[in-house]
């Protein structure tokens, strides 16, 4: 069936290394919502545009008596925009690519859809006052955004061929725990901060059903975990000799937690200074990022297109 997407698949046809380049987009733009996310929090600017879709009940835009939080929470959904058209690149450019990259498609509508939700998901956190709820999930939604985007920049390094793993499946499944285990520690993380010092604007409620020190007890646990799981798989992929992009990930990961674990235990002790909350949340993405590139440097793919014969980026006459 002919539509525009064919069309224009019929007269443009993006390089491999232009694929790679929209994938990249997209999951850098997919970090940057997470951090100016978290910057509208910490700055208390939660409520500065009052309702949603609009920014007030009669304006679109913030009105300067909303002073400096209105510019900060317009600006953050302006983004989003942003996003999406970094998103919408690089499904155009999977979907121009030849041969037509349908698993790269597939993941840039995945990428859109988490968009879009993730939206709506902050017009109802607006709607309900910044409940501490809704507001996690605004952070979870943020996070399987990433993990999408992850997935789309990695396989667009890939062929389209059955994955073929390069260690014993047992290795590949404790790098899924090791995943796991991340992606638990952010969970607990986005608690953590919807039960702190950063509701997101002032007078808005906190989490108030689990205990705030069990809950930094808990996230301090899961801390220990993840470390003590990326150490176990430092020692693994050494003794099987893994894939060295895969050791060099697990190293990444490490650093990254050892930064993490620094930050998040002179938050606790200074009691949470905004810029140090905002670099531990920037630290949280980057986590996310690295722990779930492990399992994926553990297998690999066939037919990587080759750049001698990849095809023009040029229009077609």
């Amino acid at each position: 069936m002919t539509n525009p997407f064919s069309l224009l698949a019929e007269r443009w046809h993006p390089s491999p290394q232009h694929v790679r380049r929209a994938a990249m987009a997209a999951l850098v733009m997919s970090v940057v919502i997470v951090v100016t996310g978290g910057a509208v929090r910490l700055t208390d600017s939660g409520l500065g545009c009052t309702t949603w879709p609009r920014c007030t009940g009669e304006s679109l835009t913030p009105t300067p008596e909303m002073g400096i939080h209105g510019v900060i929470e317009f600006t953050n959904r302006m983004l989003t925009y942003v996003l999406c058209a970094a998103v919408g690149w690089f499904i155009l450019a999977a979907r121009c690519s030849k041969p037509w990259r349908h698993s790269l498609t597939r993941l840039g509508w995945a990428q859109f859809w988490l968009v879009m939700s993730n939206a709506v998901i902050g017009g109802i956190t607006v709607l309900t006052h910044l409940n501490p709820y809704v507001v996690s999930l605004h952070m979870v939604a943020s996070l399987g955004l990433l993990w999408t985007a992850v997935l789309g920049w990695e396989r667009a390094k890939e062929g389209d061929g059955e994955p073929r793993l390069l260690v014993a499946p047992a290795i590949h499944r404790f790098a899924q725990v090791l995943v796991a285990s991340i992606g638990a520690l952010a969970l607990v993380g986005t608690l953590v901060t919807g039960a702190g010092h950063h509701p997101g604007s002032a007078g808005t409620p906190r989490i108030t059903t689990f205990d705030y020190d069990r809950l930094t007890q808990a996230h301090a646990d899961l801390v220990f975990l993840s470390v003590g799981l990326t150490l176990a798989a430092l020692l693994v992929f050494a003794a099987v000799k893994a894939p060295a992009p895969a050791v060099a990930r697990v190293r990444e990961l490490f650093g990254l937690l050892m930064i993490q674990g620094v930050l998040g235990f002179v938050q606790y002790f200074t009691d949470a200074p905004e810029i140090m909350v905002g670099v531990h949340m920037l630290g949280a993405a980057l986590v996310w990022a690295a722990a779930l590139r492990i399992p994926l440097a553990l297998r690999t793919r066939a037919g990587i297109p080759a750049q001698a014969t990849a095809p023009s980026t040029e229009l077609v006459a």
